[in-house]
């Protein structure tokens, strides 16, 4: 299956993403990890423009053909990336299951923007004011929505892990139906 997050900066879900990914035993790929070793390898910041999502994607793609459980965090704002995790699902005949993280309370939100501290050496973390200028299109496709104001990290992985049994019992029965029909 592959498990793809999204949400705006600050939101929870790298927090969230590696707790449910220590949880489920599932390869787990963080788009700023790779951005950050891409500018690295260049000598300092540029724009890399999508090269941390293609490079994601296609590490997915191989867990994904060994059987392994894949676990996408990334901010995944546009349309256009959550449509391209949905196509390495179908390229890699896998379920699907996409999870936005939100923050509904603006102060709280705003607080653990600015006031976190980053896990990867020398990465610059976004301001209060960039996330609030970020483009962020309105998601289209079905997918559960987590409200770290609402919820601890231990209850926002057991509501995923809940939804995701019941996701996977649903691809399962549409696989065996969709087997005998052929």
């Amino acid at each position: 299956m592959l498990i793809a997050f999204g949400g705006l900066p600050g939101t929870g879900k790298t927090t969230v993403a590696q707790a449910l990914a220590r949880k489920v035993a599932a390869v787990y790929l963080r788009i700023d990890t790779l951005e950050h070793a891409f500018m690295n390898s260049a000598g300092g910041w540029f724009d890399i423009g999508p090269a941390g999502y293609l490079a994601a994607y296609a590490v997915a793609a191989d867990n994904l053909r060994l059987g392994s459980t894949v676990i996408a965090d990334s901010v995944n704002a546009l349309d256009v990336t959550r449509r391209a995790w949905r196509d390495v699902a179908l390229q890699t005949d896998v379920a699907m299951f996409e999870i936005e993280l939100i923050c509904s309370d603006a102060a709280t939100h705003r607080q653990r923007v600015e006031g976190r501290h980053g896990d990867i050496p020398d990465h610059v973390l976004p301001t209060w004011k960039s996330v609030l200028e970020r483009q962020y299109d309105p998601w289209e496709s079905a997918h559960l929505i987590v409200d770290t104001a609402k919820l601890s990290v231990v209850q926002a992985v057991e509501t995923i892990t809940q939804h995701l049994s019941t996701s996977l019992l649903k691809a399962r029965t549409r696989q065996a139906y969709n087997h005998h029909e052929n």
